[in-house]
């Protein structure tokens, strides 16, 4: 694939985007994942490009040609290619990218736990953390910095010192009183999928093995003290945290909360018909 260099998309960061993951042939969570990227586009005045209302068609056809039943799905939407200022009108019409890529692995990660720091560098401001958009520098000096440390992921810090989100992860933590808590969105993004395992998790408190669910403040000392911890994503959908900041997590080993929720999710992402749309006629 060849994108102009004058593409807004790639030396100002114009432009928006989503990971989406295709499971045995079926595409899960598709229309959350458009209906995210449409509001993003709009946040920043950019109009999705004519061939939109084609966009289901196209990625199945990319899934196809591709020949891979298990993918993700990675839909970018440019300001286009026009020139080199801060000018987006000088772009004539907006542009779109659909590549699929093969999921990387996290078998051991997902059995054994992976580790994180907090994150040094400065948090989004709430308008641009609730956009999905191809300016990732930050997001990038997180993922550097936890390569650095020896660890597998930072999680970022906002003004008032409260947990907020990792470099392309969400996360949640059990506490002591068995309350499964999340940061607040209103300084972290909509995780789509964190946003599916929020409302899963309500059948571990029908079942006692969680006494609530909750989005509220988060102060990283509780997150040292917490039962659990875990990171959300497309690409991992769930991954347990056994190491915060040096300090041990639980045990130190994937807990019980971890375990029922990543089944849950399997199962959603195989199962719910509701959420799966299919890309070859079986």
């Amino acid at each position: 694939m060849t994108i102009p260099i004058d593409d807004h998309m790639v030396h100002r960061g114009d432009g928006v985007f989503e990971v989406i993951k295709c499971k045995e042939g079926k595409i899960y969570q598709l229309d959350n994942h458009l209906e995210r990227l449409g509001k993003s586009a709009a946040s920043i005045s950019l109009a999705l490009p004519k061939c939109w209302k084609d966009i289901k068609t196209i990625i199945s056809q990319t899934i196809r040609y591709g020949e891979e039943r298990n993918c993700l799905i990675r839909l970018l939407v440019s300001r286009g290619p026009g020139g080199f200022t801060t000018n987006p009108f000088e772009c004539p019409e907006s542009q779109l990218y659909v590549v699929t890529t093969k999921p990387p692995s996290y078998g051991e990660k997902t059995k054994k736990g992976v580790s994180m720091i907090t994150s040094n560098i400065p948090i989004k401001p709430s308008y641009f953390a609730n956009i999905k958009s191809c300016n990732y520098l930050p997001n990038v000096l997180m993922k550097r910095e936890a390569v650095t440390a020896g660890v597998d992921y930072s999680i970022a810090l906002d003004e008032r010192g409260f947990l907020a989100e990792g470099s392309t992860e969400s996360m949640g933590i059990v506490s002591k009183d068995l309350i499964l808590k999340f940061p607040k969105f209103d300084r972290t993004l909509r995780g789509i999928t964190l946003s599916r395992v929020h409302d899963l998790a309500y059948d571990l408190v029908t079942k006692a093995t969680l006494n609530g669910v909750s989005f509220c403040d988060i102060k990283k000392e509780e997150a040292y003290d917490s039962r659990e911890i875990i990171l959300l994503g497309t690409t991992f959908d769930i991954l347990p945290v056994i190491q915060f900041d040096g300090h041990e997590i639980g045990n130190g080993t994937p807990g019980k909360v971890y375990k029922e929720l990543r089944i849950l999710l399997n199962n959603d992402i195989r199962y719910n018909e509701q959420l799966l749309t299919p890309v070859w006629d079986d």
